[in-house]
């Protein structure tokens, strides 16, 4: 029977990646990526040539068997998505899930995700938090901000540029202009940058100067 890594990737420095990874990414099979052109970058810098399959959100549901099959039959995948952690908002639950169902051995590796230094480098408390993720779109954005409203713990958010200023007036509708919060973006990269404040603040920030990159939201909970 063949093992399922699961093997985080650099968020954006390409050397925030583990010797272990390293190891783990040139001796599996096959690697299943998110999509193989990000992810050609990061195997050609560290001379990776384990050949990759495509694995993302379109098609893991028609996949997801055939690979269970693979990993019966003795071969072994690491999964592996753009950047961070597999199944923290990104492909790798439902197969994480079906081949322990399965009785294969699934192995996640330690590394890189986006909300713990921008969490820890927001300076709200985080003794205690909640990690929410990407917000519903549309049906159940409101009833999930309503329920968070009431929420004493540090929460954590991700959001996309176009979408963030948007999630900031709603955030000042449910928590308030002056909760305490953090932007995080670009974590690890060049032009990385933590903006602190009120709500209302960090949303004028944005307002005047358009974010760029990946985003992540530290929102100081309901005292």
């Amino acid at each position: 029977m063949g093992k399922l890594y699961l093997v985080p990737t650099p968020i954006g420095n390409l050397k925030d990646i583990t010797l272990r990874a390293i190891e783990v990414l040139k001796e599996v099979d096959y690697i299943l990526a998110e999509d193989t052109r990000t992810s050609g970058k990061l195997l050609k810098k560290y001379q990776i040539t384990t050949p990759m399959l495509s694995h993302h959100m379109h098609n893991e549901h028609k996949t997801v068997k055939t690979l269970v099959d693979r990993l019966l039959g003795n071969e072994s995948f690491a999964l592996i998505c753009d950047a961070g952690t597999p199944a923290i908002s990104d492909p790798g639950f439902l197969l994480t899930r079906t081949c322990i169902e399965a009785g294969i051995e699934v192995d996640c590796l330690p590394g890189a995700t986006a909300f713990v230094p921008a969490l820890v480098n927001s300076g709200l408390p985080n003794d205690r938090f909640v990690f929410e993720g990407f917000l519903p779109v549309k049906k159940g954005r409101q009833s999930r901000l309503k329920l968070l409203s009431e929420e004493t713990r540090t929460m954590v958010f991700y959001e996309s540029p176009h979408k963030l200023l948007k999630t900031l007036s709603h955030f000042i509708d449910y928590f308030g202009a002056d909760r305490k919060a953090s932007v995080s973006r670009e974590i690890s990269k060049l032009h990385e940058e933590t903006i602190r404040g009120s709500i209302l603040e960090i949303l004028n920030h944005f307002t005047k100067k358009p974010p760029k990159g990946e985003l992540v939201i530290v929102v100081e909970g309901k005292r």
